[in-house]
């Protein structure tokens, strides 16, 4: 009988990580501290997807109806993980009870997203959501970056604001994991060695509109609405003078990488 939540369990490859770094405007280094620190990859050995599933959630989903019968798996307070396969058992109790509450209550794949965010990740229900993580890693990057630009939490990746983003990604608790911490020195470890791989950087000037205004504007830590309007140009032809660059309020590969490195 095969083992329910098997899958091909396809791997990561360089150019889908360069991908999905180009997508959010970040660095390759980035998105592989994220992995590092969420997982270190997205299956468990019998190609199933590594999951931690969380008994609070589970608890809230159901409006707390197996608390008292079923205490392992339905608490208000987070805790009773068991780790890897075990965390499978967990949730196998929890589906018997009610199915979606489970599935929407256990964390997924390498970037360890909840099921109760499928939503925000670009899908209809979480059994699309689950069979998406269960198909391999490039869909659950996909998850990843969707959740990441929905939560507003691409500006923190770019600008490496590492308290920023574990305090969005991982939840107020994440200064008792150093999560901070562990993202910025993953970070550094691959950055050191990252090839030489940039998101798009087209010339931007007022009127442009899009993701790639979006991102500049991130780096300049204002209102990333995705308007070159005149708000941003003057704040660009700022940021320019501070830099001893050109200030003409366009922004070219030197005005890039003036903000990469800022």
């Amino acid at each position: 009988m095969p083992l329910q939540f098997a899958g091909p369990a396809s791997p990561l490859d360089e150019e889908a990580i360069e991908k999905a770094a180009r997508d959010i405007g970040c660095r390759v280094a980035a998105v592989r501290a994220v992995i590092d620190v969420e997982s270190r990859g997205g299956f468990l050995a019998d190609k199933r997807p590594k999951i931690l599933f969380e008994r609070h959630y589970f608890s809230r989903l159901t409006k707390r109806r197996y608390d008292r019968s079923h205490p392992a798996i339905s608490q208000p307070d987070p805790g009773g993980y068991k780790g890897g396969r075990k965390e499978y058992d967990r949730l196998a109790q929890a589906i018997d009870l009610d199915r979606d509450a489970a599935l929407r209550s256990a964390s997924w794949g390498a970037f360890q997203i909840m099921g109760d965010n499928y939503r925000i990740c670009g899908f209809d229900d979480v059994e699309d959501f689950v069979s998406a993580m269960v198909s391999g890693e490039p869909a659950q990057l996909r998850a990843f970056v969707a959740f990441v630009k929905s939560s507003n939490l691409d500006a923190a990746l770019i600008r490496r604001d590492w308290a920023q983003f574990a305090r969005g990604y991982n939840g107020p608790a994440y200064r008792a994991n150093r999560y901070d911490e562990k993202l910025e020195a993953s970070y550094r470890f691959h950055a050191a060695g990252e090839p030489r791989v940039h998101p798009a950087r087209p010339l931007l000037r007022q009127g442009d509109r899009g993701d790639s205004v979006r991102a500049m504007q991130n780096l300049l830590n204002i209102l990333a609405d995705g308007y070159f309007g005149p708000i941003t140009r003057r704040a660009v032809i700022a940021f320019q003078k501070s830099k001893d660059l050109s200030a003409d309020g366009v922004v070219g590969k030197k005005t890039w990488a003036a903000l990469a490195a800022n």
